[in-house]
Formats: structure tokens, C-alpha cells, sequence
């Protein structure tokens, strides 16, 4: 058996992998990930990152966001989420993003993994570990001068709206996670609600 064939046979389709964690199961991982690679076997999504690619009847099946940035944090805590997510608070939005945004602890920088563009972020604050409607509420205050939408006629639908978020909620979540204009903002339109 050779050794493409053995580190093969320690794959598991529709799986992401760092070149590092093959090592065990080959003695020429670079010759052999390029064997398979060049074959069409694996697909390298981003320098030392290889995935097994999965089909369906429609052709191959690209790999999840969640394994993409799991494998490439390497398990590193992080919360993923587009800006397109914020269209769901219904708050007149009218602009979609291309990119996904990925809170961590370890990088901060734009990597195209595969034909995604993920957004690394460090928050100095931190991130929740699940996303809420409350959370992308007060992260979009926090991005409100990036977005192209217009930042007052947002605040005006924030405000027209706010009754629909849970406010205990909501003020936790600023005060954790919110810019100092955010957590001034939503005190101020709160306030009025309570």
C-alpha cells in the first residue's frame, strides 16, 4: 500500500483538514497531499488546508462555514454570522454582504477559505456564544458607520421596533458586548420603552 492510499484511508469524506493533523498516517504528507490534490481527491481551500470533498447528485458539496473556520482556528472558540443576518430584525435594511463574520480570540484579518471571504474579528469586548436577535441588535449598532445602509433612518426603524426584542435582554447584551455610542444609544430609546 502506498502512502497516498494509507493517508486516504484516514480521511473522512466531507471533512476539512490541516496539513499538520496527516502527518501521522504518511511519511511525504506534501508529496501526497499534492498527489491527491492534483488528482482531484482533496481540494486546497487555503494554505495547509485540505478538504475531502462530499457529492451529492447535483455534483460536489462544498464544506461547511462551521468546519472551514473550526479547522482553520483549530477549535478555538468563535461565533460566525453574516451581516446579511441583520436583514432579519426587519428593521428596513436593504443592502447583503459577501463575507462572513467570524468572532474569536486568535486572528484578526480577511481569508478567503475556499470561494469565502471570512471576516476575523477580535472583539475587545468579547462575543456571546450563541447568536441571538438581541446580540445582532446590539453588533449592528456596533458596525452601524461600515454599513452602507443609512445610519439615522436605521436608528429611526431601531426605534419603531424595539418593542419587538426583549429589553432586559437586549441592555445585558449592550453593556457586555456594546460600543460606548451603542450602550448610550440604546440607554437613551430604552428608557422611553420601560
Amino acid at each position: 500500500m502506498n502512502s497516498a492510499t494509507n493517508l486516504m484511508n484516514h480521511l473522512e469524506v466531507g471533512k476539512v483538514y490541516r496539513r499538520e493533523a496527516l502527518l501521522p498516517y504518511t511519511k511525504a504528507v506534501d508529496r501526497d497531499l499534492k498527489s491527491l490534490s492534483k488528482s482531484g481527491v482533496l481540494k486546497k481551500v487555503a494554505p495547509g488546508l485540505y478538504y475531502y470533498p462530499k457529492t451529492s447528485r447535483y455534483g460536489e458539496l462544498p464544506p461547511s462555514d462551521y468546519d472551514l473556520v473550526n479547522t482553520f482556528l483549530k477549535d478555538d472558540p468563535f461565533l460566525s454570522f453574516t451581516w446579511n443576518d441583520y436583514n432579519t430584525l426587519q428593521l428596513g435594511l436593504t443592502q447583503l454582504y459577501n463575507k462572513v463574520m467570524v468572532y474569536n480570540r486568535k486572528r484578526h484579518e480577511e481569508v478567503r477559505l475556499g470561494n469565502k471571504l471570512f471576516d476575523f474579528r477580535r472583539p475587545t469586548k468579547g462575543f456571546p456564544s450563541e447568536l441571538s436577535k438581541e446580540f445582532l441588535l446590539v453588533d449592528l449598532l456596533n458596525n452601524l458607520p461600515e454599513l452602507v445602509d443609512d445610519p439615522e433612518e436605521t436608528k429611526r426603524h431601531i426605534k419603531e421596533r424595539l418593542s419587538s426584542f426583549n429589553l432586559d435582554k437586549l441592555k445585558n447584551l449592550a453593556k457586555w458586548y456594546g460600543k460606548v455610542s451603542t450602550r448610550k444609544f440604546l440607554d437613551g430609546v430604552i428608557g422611553y420603552q420601560t
